[in-house]
Formats: structure tokens, sequence, C-alpha cells
């Protein structure tokens, strides 16, 4: 699905729910990838600084609105900064400043915590699933990435620490398809990390992009892919968001060294710093920031010569009451889109015509 430039001109974000539970900020979403289609009931995770990790689903897949189903709180000594659904959907891993990684298997109604991932000296920031749930990254404010292969029976099994970040890493992403992994640190860089020689017990830095004049010049907080993995947005502590480009066929083909090059930069919609980035399926890119706005880009029909470019689609001014610290697309519910904030709320959201 794309957007026709008669389209562009007559869409609203609208405000259609906000979830209220969490008793201190929001800082992390996460749409399990399973639901949402068929008969299964569309389910989000959030986690925040009240060291609880919230589950809403909708009653039923004809149901408009989520409502709570689990809160767990009993696995995490301080705050939850980070959750991911394996592809399956059906394990959650959420990771803490307490400088653990826990494991959350669902059936049914219940969720139980499996397994408890430790070895980062401190907070750990972010956690990924690559896309055939064979591996999940960790990074944290030790300035390591952690990558854990799964085993049977619910173990995890560390098979490389990966140090080159000078700073705090704020951020891990697996890419969606080809297991490459990228990392965004305070150290204002990007750094590309691949299995040599498809060994995946030695991996190593193969492209650090912000070395140049292309890259942010403050901390990098997140990055999203876009649907085909063939271009990446990056935002920052600069006010800008940047995005990336590679030769995908020669990616996929198994050259994790193909360059990223940098396409373009965004700058002058938000006024604060932006925390979070998201790329839709359809190619809509939703920013979030301290500026308490949510921001939607979309490519340009005007290219330049160096390649694409990407314009305003519509900010939303004052989305929340306090900073957005996330912004997530629905990944099966065309043009849903939930927000996090220091406000302890999330709202969902529909980009949808202006009637």
């Amino acid at each position: 699905m794309t957007l026709s430039l008669e389209e562009q001109d007559n869409l609203q974000l609208k405000e259609v729910q906000k979830l209220e539970g969490h008793t201190d900020r929001v800082w992390g979403l996460a749409w399990n990838p399973a639901t949402g289609t068929g008969r299964i009931p569309t389910m989000l995770a959030s986690c925040g600084g009240d060291k609880s990790v919230r589950i809403w689903q909708q009653r039923s897949p004809s149901s408009t609105s989520l409502e709570s189903r689990a809160v767990l709180e009993e696995n995490h000594t301080r705050t939850v900064r980070s959750c991911a659904w394996s592809p399956s959907g059906d394990k959650l891993a959420t990771a803490s400043f307490d400088a653990t990684t826990a494991i959350f298997e669902h059936n049914g109604d219940n969720f139980e915590c499996v397994s408890t991932l430790e070895g980062h000296e401190n907070e750990v920031k972010s956690v990924s699933w690559n896309a055939s749930g064979s591996l999940i990254a960790t990074c944290s404010r030790d300035k390591c990435v952690w990558i854990w292969e799964v085993m049977p029976g619910n173990e995890y099994d560390c098979v490389a620490v990966l140090q080159g970040h000078t700073q705090d890493v704020k951020m891990v992403q697996w890419h969606p398809t080809v297991d490459v992994l990228f990392s965004c640190s305070y150290d204002n860089t990007i750094k590309v990390w691949a299995a040599e020689d498809g060994d995946s017990d030695d991996w190593q830095c193969v492209q650090t992009l912000g070395e140049s004049d292309s890259g942010h010049s403050s901390t990098v907080w997140a990055l999203s892919f876009n649907y085909s993995g063939d271009k990446m947005a990056t935002c920052s502590d600069d006010l800008t968001v940047k995005v990336w480009g590679v030769d995908i066929a020669r990616m996929q083909s198994g050259d994790s060294n193909a360059p990223w090059r940098h396409l373009c930069t965004l700058s002058g919609y938000h006024e604060r710093t932006i925390f979070s980035v998201h790329w839709s399926r359809e190619g809509i890119i939703a920013t979030g920031a301290a500026d308490d706005a949510i921001c939607l880009f979309v490519e340009s029909e005007d290219h330049s010569y160096d390649g694409p470019t990407y314009k305003l689609l519509l900010k939303k001014e004052k989305a929340h009451d306090m900073d957005i610290n996330c912004v997530r697309w629905s990944p099966t519910e065309n043009r849903i889109l939930a927000s996090a904030s220091d406000d302890g709320t999330i709202k969902i959201w529909k980009l949808d015509s202006i009637q």
C-alpha cells in the first residue's frame, strides 16, 4: 500500500485510545507480530520506570480497543527500558536497568519468566531478536553489545561480547532479513556487526556510520529499517533524522560488508531530542521527541541526484503531556501507531482521512 499525492494532503493522526496503568514514565513498546491477523486479537507490550511490563490485548478480533491483560512486575528491580517479542510471538524479552534481560513465555493467559540473562555490568538499554528467533542481542551503558544464542530448554548462551563503542549503547536492532546487527550510541555513531565467514561465534564490526560529515553530531537514540531492509532511519539528540541505504541484493547474497551510505538528512522538524523513529510497512517514517510531538514523513516524488528525499506528511503537536520516548507502527494493522511517554500513558493513533 502506498500513499497517493491526493491522499497525503487529506490525512490526520487521530487519537483512538489512551492506555493508563503505568505509574511512571513509559519507555518502550512492542507489538506482538503474531497477533492482529485472522482470529488472533492484537497484543501490545509496554515497559517503564515503574519496573513493570504490561500486556494489552483486544478482547476479540472485532474489538477496536485494547485492555490490560497482564502485569509482569516481579522480575525486575529497576526500570524496564526495552521489550521485544520473538518473531513467533510466543516469547517476550525485557531489558532492565537492573543489568538483566528477562525472557517470558506466554501460553494462553499465562506469562512465565523462563530465563534471566546476566552478564552486563550495568543498565541494559535495549534487546532485539533476529528474524529467525535464533539469536538475541542486548546492549548496555557498559559500552558493550552481547549476542546470545537461543538453545533448547529455555537456555541462552552468550556467543559474543562486542566492544567497539566508546560510550553508552542506546539501542540494538537486527536487520529484518539478514543476520547483521546494528547498534547506536552516545558516542554519536551507528555500528554494523556481522559474523566473520558465517561463524556465529566470531563477530566483528564491519562498518561505523557517523565518522564523517554525513553522520550524527550527537547521541544516536534509535534506528529503524524499512520493510524491504534496503533503507535505515536513525534519530539523534542533534535534532535530525538520517536515512541510509544499502545494496540489498548484495547484502542478501551473503556480503555483510555491503556498505551503507547516507542518503539524506531531515532537520528542522523537532525542537528537542528525537528519541524514537519507526518505519511502517507502507513507507511512513514516524518520529517521537522530547518536544511532545510526533512527526510523520514520506518519500518525496522529487528525488535528488544522490537518491530519495523525504518530506513532512504531518506533525502532531502536543501528542502527549511530556516527552515521547517511543513510537511503533503496528506490523499487521495498517496505519495504527502506538506512542509512549514520560506522562505515564500510551496512546493509540490511527492515520486516517480528514472527514
